[in-house]
């Protein structure tokens, strides 16, 4: 089960209250400065980004792929550990609007650990020092530590390696 927090809405979906939670200069301020980390080819240059910009722990060493795209609303309940690599393309959510509901979590990412190209990271989940994630998965749930999993929906891969 995801670790999130549950704010009922009343009248329309909750999207359209997303200005009663965010500010939007918070969101055009985090959207511009993630478009640019997400084409940055400068490794520490990205990482300076969403640490001091958008208030993310970022590890020491860890490398964001190219595209990859972290929560323009939320980036501060991000937390990555060293050495871990994000894939290509890959989306990491700290929110999601429902028709009734919108939901927060943060999102715990631990150290040395592979994200696969094109993987979504939803709110709420802890991935485990030196897990593996396979490219193209729907993470919902947390992954134990140095597991191997992968696709939608996620299940372990290969048994953890006693």
């Amino acid at each position: 089960m995801r670790k999130v927090t549950r704010y009922p809405v009343e009248g329309h979906n909750s999207l359209w209250h997303i200005y009663r939670t965010v500010s939007p200069w918070k969101g055009v301020r985090n959207f511009i400065f993630i478009q640019i980390a997400r084409y940055c080819p400068v490794l520490p240059l990205k990482n300076w980004i969403y640490r001091r910009v958008l208030g993310m722990k970022v590890g020491k060493h860890t490398a964001f792929g190219l595209m990859a795209m972290v929560d323009v609303f939320f980036p501060e309940k991000i937390s990555i550990g060293e050495n871990t690599v994000i894939g290509y393309n890959t989306t990491i959510l700290a929110h999601e609007y429902l028709i009734k509901e919108y939901r927060l979590g943060e999102v715990i990412i631990g150290e040395n650990v592979m994200i696969g190209a094109n993987t979504t990271i939803l709110p709420g989940v802890t991935i485990g020092d030196g897990a593996t994630v396979a490219a193209g998965s729907v993470v919902h749930k947390d992954v134990a530590a140095g597991s191997f999993v992968g696709g939608n929906p996620l299940r372990e891969l290969r048994k953890q390696e006693e």
